[in-house]
């Protein structure tokens, strides 16, 4: 008996079952790249549904490789675990929920080799959890590397201006205790001044990373598009632009959708994360597949 890709099954979703020609809809048939083009790729309108069936091929890539998936994103949460240590141990206990929130700003990075296992089962490839560090190996492995320093870069910017605004309201004087700083927080004006301003900061930063890269990394993990570091930077980068303002709602739903989730995974100490950036990141291949085609 052949085993079945992930795209034969029928995963269910929120309660609705997924045919095959529901989840293979508006995605072309996928060759493995062999020669590159310097045109702009051809952007599709996509709808709710389109969210849900990306979200249904991303728990079937989940579940047919469970194990391995879990054991290479567990490095994600112990990142998480070093950096909550970090944050407790130099009382820099404001940098606690930016920290949760700043993941979303960088989860498209840490992806990429969950964005490369996707493209190879929709290749009919076998994948293991190695097959993640073929992105070393990958065409465009040079943009995917200034791009993954400028999102890294952001996110630093992001934790620098949080840190700012906490400082801003409630001072630079290291709070007693976690007690006392959650006092501070949620039992005074001027904490929840700050909590309404630091959403606000950190909703423009979140949009800027996911209009520039909630496409893009997939793109370059894709490597049909672009012939040099510089262009393949460009056309991703535009592209994931471009399918972002062809697409407000449904792509601002995604967003909202892997905001939300990251940050909720991150609770309590980031475990959550073992199966939630997983899932998103198949999924986000998926979407990647039914907004982007051939070259225009």
């Amino acid at each position: 008996m052949t085993q079945q890709s992930a795209a034969e099954r029928a995963p269910a979703v929120g309660g609705f079952v997924y045919p095959l020609h529901v989840l293979s809809e508006n995605a072309p048939p996928l060759i493995s790249p062999t020669t590159t083009t310097a045109t702009p790729p051809m952007v599709r309108d996509i709808g709710f549904a389109d969210l849900r069936a990306g979200l249904a091929q991303g728990w079937a890539d989940f579940t047919a490789h469970r194990t391995d998936v879990m054991f290479l994103c567990l490095l994600y949460p112990a990142l998480g675990l070093v950096l909550f240590r970090f944050a407790i141990g130099h009382q820099v206990l404001a940098l606690l929920f930016p920290l949760a929130a700043g993941f979303a700003l960088i989860g498209p990075v840490a992806a990429t080799g969950l964005y490369e296992m996707s493209r190879r089962l929709e290749l009919g490839e076998t994948v293991t959890w190695r097959t993640a560090f073929a992105v070393l190996h990958a065409r465009a492995f040079g943009a995917i590397a200034v791009l993954g320093c400028l999102f890294a870069a952001l996110f630093v910017i992001w934790l620098q201006v949080a840190l700012a605004i906490y400082e801003v309201f409630l001072g630079n004087a290291a709070p007693a205790s976690f007690g006392d700083f959650l006092r501070q927080v949620f039992a005074t004006r001027a904490g929840w001044y700050m909590i309404v301003e630091g959403n606000l900061v950190g909703f423009c930063f979140a949009v800027i990373a996911f209009a520039f890269g909630a496409l893009s990394f997939p793109m370059l993990i894709d490597g049909r598009f672009g012939r040099s570091t510089g262009e393949r930077m460009s056309l991703a980068l535009g592209t994931s632009l471009h399918a972002m303002l062809m697409n407000p709602g449904p792509m601002l739903a995604w967003g909202l959708l892997v905001a939300v989730s990251v940050i909720v995974a991150s609770v309590p100490f980031f475990l959550g994360l073992v199966v939630v950036l997983p899932v998103l990141g198949h999924a986000t291949w998926h979407l990647y597949r039914r907004t982007v085609g051939d070259a225009a």
